[in-house]
C-alpha cells in the first residue's frame, strides 16, 4: 500500500508526536508498503530506513505566515488571507495524497495548530482527493484547560470538533475515546483506541545482531521466557530442563526455553549428548519452545556462536534463569543474573548456595519436572513485576501493536 503520515513536523524535531510517527513510519515500510512522511518540518536523513520524506514549509505550525494568521484566530478574528493561505496548502498536497491508498493525519483535525492545513484537508477530502482517511487524535483543542480559549464557535474553528463519516478515527488511550466521542456527538464505538508503544531497541539496548536472534526465536510472544546461559554438556541437567518446558505448556502456557551456549563440537560424547537433546525435544513436541542458540543463526544448518553482548540481550529479555545442574564449579551465570535483575531458579549447588544465599528460588531437580514448573507457575502469577513485563511485550511493543492493531486498520481503510 501508498501510505501518507501528515503532521506538523517530523523527525528531527523532537516530541511525542513526532516520535510516534517515527515508529509508524519505520514500521509499516518494514511491512513492505510505500510510506511517506508529509510535514512542514523535518529531513530526510532522519527518516527511517525506506520512508520517504516530504516537505511542504506552510504544514508548519512555525511557518511566519502561519504564525501571524494563528495569532488573529486565537483572538477570534479570521485572516484575510485564510481561503489563500488553504489554497495554497491543498494545492501543495494534492499532488502527494492524491495517489494515496491510506493517508494518516495526526493531531491536525483537533488541535488549533495550523488550521489553513486543517480547512484544506478538508476541502481535499470533500473532493475524493484524500482517500483512506485516518485521524489519529493525542490532544484535542475544544476540550483541554490550556487551549480551549483559543478557539470560538463557528468556521473555521468548529472543524476541529466535527465528526466525518468518510473519516476513521483513532485515539491514544480510552479516556481520549471517550472526550473524542463526546466532543463529536458520535458513539464511542466509531473511535479505535490504539495505544502508543515501546521499542525495546531502545530499553533493552538491542542492536542488529540480538535483535535479529531474538526474532528468529520468537520470544516477544511467548508467556514465559526461560534463560540457561550455560554450554550444552551434562552438568547442566539440560533434559531437565526441557521436561519442565513440557509440563509448562501441558498448563497452558507458551514458553521458551534458550540456551545460549554451544556444544564441543570436537567431543563426540558431548556431540551426543546435544543430539540426545534434540531427540527428547522432538518426542516431548516442545521443538518451537526449546531453542538452542546454536542452531538458530541465519543459517540454521550452520553453528551459531554469539559473543557476550548477544547474551546479555537475551538475559534482558528474559523472565527467570534456570539451572538444574547437577554440579557447577563457581556459578558465574548467577552473578549476572543478579546484576540484571533475573530471578533464578536453581538446584542447592554449593557454588549458587554461597553465592546467592537465599536469593534464589532454589529447586530439587530429583522432584518430578512438574513440580518445578509448578513453583514457577505460581511465581510468575503472583509477580506484578513479571505480570506487567509480560503484558508489554506481547501487547504493547511497537511491533505488537502495529501487527495487531495498526497494519489490519490500515489495510481495511485502504480497501473501503
Amino acid at each position: 500500500m501508498r501510505i501518507a503520515i501528515v503532521h506538523y513536523s517530523a523527525s528531527p524535531v523532537i516530541g511525542g508526536v513526532e516520535g510516534v510517527i517515527q515508529a509508524h513510519a519505520r514500521l509499516l515500510a518494514e511491512a513492505g508498503n510505500e510510506v511517506v512522511v508529509v510535514a512542514g518540518e523535518g529531513d530526510q536523513k532522519a527518516m527511517p530506513h525506506a520512508v520517504e520524506f516530504e516537505r511542504v514549509e506552510a504544514m508548519s505550525s512555525q511557518n511566519p505566515q502561519i504564525l501571524q494568521a494563528s495569532s488573529q484566530l486565537e483572538r477570534g478574528i479570521i485572516p484575510d488571507d485564510f481561503s489563500r493561505l488553504s489554497d495554497e496548502l491543498g494545492k501543495a498536497l494534492t499532488p502527494i495524497l492524491e495517489k494515496m491508498d491510506c493517508t494518516i493525519i495526526h493531531n491536525v483535525f483537533t488541535k488549533h495548530f495550523n488550521l489553513p492545513l486543517t480547512d484544506a484537508l478538508y476541502r481535499l477530502l470533500d473532493q475524493g482527493k484524500v482517500r483512506g482517511c485516518i485521524a489519529w487524535g493525542h490532544d484535542f483543542t475544544w476540550t483541554s484547560s490550556h487551549s480551549s480559549s483559543k478557539v470560538r464557535p463557528g468556521y473555521p474553528w468548529d472543524l476541529l470538533r466535527t465528526y466525518r463519516a468518510d473519516v476513521s478515527y483513532v485515539v491514544v488511550s480510552m479516556a481520549r475515546q471517550q472526550e473524542l466521542a463526546h466532543l463529536y456527538g458520535c458513539s464511542r464505538e466509531r473511535i479505535q483506541v490504539i495505544y502508543n508503544g515501546v521499542d525495546p531497541d531502545g530499553v533493552l539496548g538491542y542492536f542488529n545482531a540480538s535483535r535479529e536472534l531474538i526474532e528468529r526465536l520468537n520470544l516477544g510472544e511467548s508467556d514465559l521466557i526461560l534463560l540457561m546461559p550455560v554450554r550444552i554438556t551434562q552438568a547442566k541437567n539440560i533434559e531437565y530442563a526441557i521436561k519442565v518446558v513440557a509440563a509448562l505448556k501441558s498448563k497452558g502456557v507458551d514458553p521458551r526455553l534458550v540456551v545460549t551456549g554451544p556444544p564441543d563440537p570436537h567431543d563426540e560424547q558431548n556431540m551426543a549428548y546435544y543430539d540426545s537433546l534434540k531427540d527428547l525435544r522432538k518426542k516431548l513436541e516442545v521443538e518451537k519452545e526449546v531453542r538452542f542458540v546454536y542452531e538458530s543463526g541465519r543459517n540454521p544448518n550452520q553453528a551459531n556462536l554469539v559473543d557476550m553482548h548477544v547474551v546479555g540481550a537475551i538475559y534482558r529479555t528474559a523472565d527467570l534463569m534456570l539451572m538444574p545442574s547437577h554440579r557447577e564449579g563457581f556459578g558465574m551465570p548467577v552473578l549476572e543474573a543478579g546484576l540484571v535483575g533475573l530471578p533464578v531458579f536453581s538446584t542447592e549447588i554449593p557454588a549458587t548456595m554461597e553465592i546467592a544465599h537465599d536469593e534464589v528460588q532454589f529447586i530439587d531437580a530429583d522432584q518430578p519436572p512438574e513440580s518445578t514448573a509448578l513453583k514457577i507457575l505460581d511465581w510468575a502469577e503472583h509477580n506484578p513485576v513479571h505480570r506487567l513485563r509480560r503484558r508489554v511485550r506481547q501487547s504493547y511493543t511497537w511491533g505488537a501493536i502495529c501487527r495487531q492493531q495498526i497494519l489490519p486498520l490500515v489495510t481495511q481503510v485502504a480497501k473501503r
